[in-house]
């Protein structure tokens, strides 16, 4: 039997989402939660990576298991799990569902502050005041569509394609200190928002000039964008699926805190 979990969790006290040898993980901390209860291995398949210190608001893995879960399964791994990983829900799905390739949009947030807040030291990335959002949304446009993100994509990164389609990208100003960058696309390459972000805080600055970003695009190089901008600030917000891969065992549904 075939379940998706979905879950979230603050980045700052792992070494990226997926099991790595040289730090501890959500995948390691989630599956060792796993087979306490279970007094059996369960392998999660994450629908994406996320990098040391990136936060996840919803993350969904999926995995299998031969009999039906206990009752309450996301309390019980809730009351084992740290305070910086929640469970929303569990689901069974279909046998071939897939958490990473069934999905149709990825969201990511990048949060922002231009004050000392001892309240988002983790959470939001402190910037210069001055930033120019109306520049900044104008650079972020050019973004939309289905084109190659080899400029924003980590070096040496085994990817088929460099090619995503973006469907938002917009910056929303909250209060005269703090701002953030959404945006959707139906795939992400590694370390791509990140370095949007860095590019689109040179645009801001009044270093880069709007056909100077669209020339970063069409550059397809990586040496041509901005440095990448600090993890802390960056939110996996949401991931969707087709609603068809859930609804068969809509009554199998495990949810709770």
């Amino acid at each position: 039997m075939r379940y998706f979990i979905q879950f979230a969790y603050r980045g700052t006290d792992f070494h990226g989402s997926q099991t790595q040898p040289n730090g501890i993980t959500v995948q390691q901390t989630m599956e060792e939660a796993f087979a306490t209860i279970l007094r059996s291995p369960v392998s999660l398949t994450f629908a994406g990576r996320t990098d040391a210190g990136v936060h996840a608001r919803q993350m969904t893995a999926h995995f299998d298991v031969e009999n039906d879960l206990p009752e309450n399964m996301t309390g019980r791994l809730n009351s084992l799990l740290p305070e910086s990983i929640a469970v929303y829900s569990i689901e069974r799905v279909h046998a071939d569902a897939h958490a990473r390739f069934d999905a149709t949009s990825r969201t990511y947030r990048y949060y922002i502050t231009t004050r000392k807040n001892p309240f988002a030291t983790e959470t939001r990335t402190r910037v210069a005041p001055g930033l120019d959002f109306e520049a900044m949304n104008q650079a972020a446009a050019l973004l939309l569509g289905r084109q190659d993100f080899a400029a924003f994509c980590r070096l040496h990164t085994d990817v088929k394609t460099t090619i995503c389609n973006v469907t938002e990208a917009f910056w929303t100003v909250e209060n005269e200190h703090e701002a953030y960058f959404t945006i959707t696309a139906d795939r992400f390459l590694r370390n791509m928002v990140r370095a949007v972000v860095g590019t689109l805080f040179e645009v801001g600055r009044g270093k880069m000039m709007i056909d100077q970003f669209q020339a970063v695009i069409q550059s397809l190089s990586r040496a041509q964008a901005g440095h990448s901008a600090d993890a802390k600030g960056l939110f996996l917000e949401q991931i969707t699926y087709p609603a068809t891969i859930f609804a068969p065992f809509s009554a199998n549904s495990a949810q709770g805190f």
